[in-house]
């Protein structure tokens, strides 16, 4: 069963904290930590990996904090996730880097499989952030 650890769900909820609050400037992570009810502690270790990928911008000291370096509409669901949960395969031999399978040309799920990866990454790809603020997506 594919599932998204709290790293990925948590990054998702930041990312659209920030958009919901990208008037406000730079945004100290202890604010977002209290609105999402997430660990301080737990954040701390997600933001460096979404400001590498320059998902985000950060500045230390008084009236530092984060802020979004695109708007919401730019941002991907499934790259946030990809980023923070590394490739998603429905099975071994469509992960990234995978040794092919000797059994790939006669294999009577492989279609199915592959077919299922692409409808999971288009649809997360076509997700965008803008999306998912919007009150009448619960």
């Amino acid at each position: 069963m594919m599932m998204f650890s709290t790293r990925g769900r948590y990054a998702l909820r930041v990312i659209i904290d920030l958009a919901e609050h990208n008037d406000c400037g730079y945004i100290a992570m202890k604010q977002v930590a209290e609105r999402q009810n997430i660990s301080l502690k737990y954040l701390e270790r997600i933001m460096p990996s979404l400001v590498k990928a320059r998902l985000i911008e950060g500045i230390h000291g008084k009236g530092g904090g984060y802020r979004l370096t695109r708007t919401p509409e730019e941002y991907s669901v499934g790259e946030i996730l990809r980023l923070t949960e590394g490739e998603f395969a429905t099975v071994a031999c469509l992960e990234c880097n995978a040794e092919p399978c000797e059994r790939s040309n006669v294999c009577r799920t492989y279609p199915m499989w592959n077919k299922l990866n692409d409808l999971i990454n288009n649809y997360l790809d076509s997700v965008t952030i803008a999306e998912l603020m919007k009150s009448d997506n619960k």
